[in-house]
């Protein structure tokens, strides 16, 4: 999965992995930075015990209640345990992490797992366990569950995903999260099971969804042409301030269509890298809205493979 890192960041927090045995002589307070939990069964340096063991070592070494942010990252293979193990951890422990606000689930390189073998589950759990969560990231789409949810207070959620599946997407989109802001979506490709279409993102287009969502990602799609053509004339675009088409196969054509549909001069950012646009598109995107102060992002210019044309391009994630 080119292009995908370890989190550095998450609920504003520096990432700092947790050693069980660690030489730090002062140790980060527990609610400074988001913690990442993780074991490596292949890695001879590691520490050895479970996802479990691991995780129960952290409660007993932090203040577990002044913990703000988790990051789970590998919790043995996780192309035969699905993540209800170590989410199912995390929601038992309910009761000692009260000030939980930020859970990121499946934080893995393509050194670890490619993230089509990221096998997930049912992640709403965790907005059960936790109704002040405000902050929920997920990466990968395989096993993926989101039933339909309401949640007061989630304002951020995030899925990584070289393949989203449509009943995914219908789930959340279905899901009361009134305060919502940023939505961000990767849907990935048909071959690692990305079946949305766009009739699936119908009602959040439409703008009848998240009253106070401000940043929409629609992001790492092979549909990107299409999308952009209906952003174009979205009603929910009236209200962003952010959004985000990039990593997909976005060409001229939808470019084009994204122009010439409403006014995109109240964004503050336009993010499209990764993208297969040509250098006079790329000039008229930029001169339409770069002088309304619109940042616009069109790094990595990429080429279809082996001159195919559209039919040659490609996402920046797919297995």
């Amino acid at each position: 999965m080119s292009g995908v890192e370890h989190l550095r960041e998450l609920f504003g927090l520096p990432v700092v992995t947790f050693q069980q045995k660690s030489e730090e002589a002062d140790p980060p307070a527990a609610d400074a930075v988001a913690w990442r939990i993780g074991v490596d069964p292949y890695d001879m340096d590691d520490e050895g015990g479970t996802w479990e063991d691991r995780f129960a070592a952290f409660l007993d070494t932090v203040d577990p209640s002044a913990v703000k942010a988790l990051v789970i990252g590998p919790w043995g293979e996780v192309y035969d345990d699905p993540s209800s193990y170590p989410v199912g951890l995390v929601v038992a422990a309910a009761h000692r992490l009260t000030s939980l606000e930020a859970v990121f689930v499946g934080d893995l390189v393509m050194e670890e797992a490619e993230i089509s073998w990221i096998e997930q589950s049912d992640v709403t759990a965790l907005l059960t366990a936790y109704p002040g969560l405000t902050t929920l990231g997920v990466r990968g789409g395989t096993g993926l569950e989101f039933p339909p949810t309401r949640h007061a207070s989630l304002r951020s959620l995030s899925i990584e995903a070289g393949g989203l599946p449509a009943e995914v997407v219908r789930g959340i989109l279905d899901s009361e999260l009134p305060a919502l802001e940023s939505l961000d979506l990767w849907l990935g490709v048909s071959n690692y099971g990305g079946d949305a279409t766009l009739p699936d993102l119908a009602p959040l287009l439409s703008g009848t969804r998240f009253p106070r969502l401000h940043h929409l990602g629609l992001r790492n799609s092979e549909l990107q042409n299409e999308i952009a053509a209906a952003i174009g004339s979205a009603p929910v675009v009236a209200r962003l301030r952010t959004l985000d088409l990039s990593f997909g196969t976005l060409g001229d054509e939808g470019a084009a269509a994204l122009l010439e549909g409403q006014p995109l001069h109240h964004l503050s950012s336009l993010d499209l890298h990764h993208h297969f646009l040509t250098e006079p598109m790329e000039r008229r995107v930029k001169e339409a809205l770069e002088p309304h102060g619109v940042r616009v992002d069109l790094s990595e210019r990429c080429t279809p493979w082996d001159d195919l044309g559209a039919e040659g391009r490609y996402t920046m994630v797919a297995e």
